[in-house]
């Protein structure tokens, strides 16, 4: 158990709340290793619809513990173990990427280096008026980590992202949302709102459909059309055998709302 990650779950949502305000809610190990196990159970968890990441006070998250990279933290590995440990941990932007149900990253303030790399992960990036967002990494010398340069390059394409990293250039959200950065701008007020309603539809939603939409989603970021064709036909067929798709079928011809329940 951690206090740099806090989770709640209601209504079908489950919010991780990344929580270091007073260092801008910079990783930490215990943040991340808590941060990882959430997402391995959440994944699994038939409870619960989607997942929001999110940062606790006037930022989401300043990437890296700069300060603790500063004070040598794990001076003492080698080169491969730092490697290994760094790479164990990246798997929460897979997790964020490829788990069966939708996430959202619900973004106020900063989200900068390693930070933005995990609001890139997730599925949606809903954020405030307010936020701001950098790849930072250039700024202390680093080629950046934690997928970003996978994410960035699928959002802007190969060019912009490239200039993105090399400068370290702060967007606001206004430019974030002009080059396909983020999903949605709301004023700040009214974030926590917008998410709610966002994630309570998709919470409510197809369930089994869901999982194998982000299936077939993530397989076309490099996958050939021959092989999005075969996904897209197991998938449907197998889609078409679930309670909630005949339950669909038969609200559509009731004229009604369906009421999916993930099976």
């Amino acid at each position: 158990m951690t206090d740099d990650l806090l989770e709640t779950c209601a209504d079908g949502i489950a919010t991780l709340t990344m929580n270091r305000p007073d260092r801008r809610n910079a990783m930490s190990r215990p943040m991340l290793d808590a941060m990882q196990d959430a997402l391995v159970r959440l994944a699994g968890d038939s409870g619960v619809g989607c997942v929001v990441l999110t940062g606790a006070g006037e930022a989401f998250c300043a990437g890296g513990d700069v300060k603790a990279m500063a004070e040598g933290a794990d001076a003492d590995k080698t080169l491969e173990e730092k490697a290994r440990d760094l790479r164990a941990r990246m798997e929460i932007s897979r997790l964020l990427h490829e788990m069966p149900k939708p996430t959202i990253a619900k973004v106020r303030g900063a989200a900068a280096g390693a930070g933005l790399s995990l609001a890139l992960a997730c599925d949606l990036r809903i954020v405030s008026d307010n936020s701001k967002f950098t790849t930072a990494f250039a700024r202390i010398g680093f080629p950046g980590d934690f997928g970003g340069t996978y994410f960035l390059t699928k959002l802007v394409g190969a060019a912009k992202a490239r200039e993105l990293y090399f400068t370290a250039e702060m967007l606001d959200a206004a430019r974030a949302l002009e080059l396909g950065v983020v999903n949605r701008v709301v004023p700040d007020g009214e974030l926590d709102a917008a998410v709610a309603e966002l994630a309570g539809r998709l919470a409510k939603g197809p369930s089994v459909a869901y999982g194998y939409m982000k299936k077939n989603l993530n397989a076309a970021l490099d996958g050939t059309l021959e092989n999005s064709l075969d996904l897209e036909a197991w998938a449907q067929i197998r889609c078409a055998m679930t309670e909630d798709h005949k339950e669909a079928a038969q609200a559509f011809l009731e004229k009604r709302a369906p009421v999916f329940k993930g099976r």
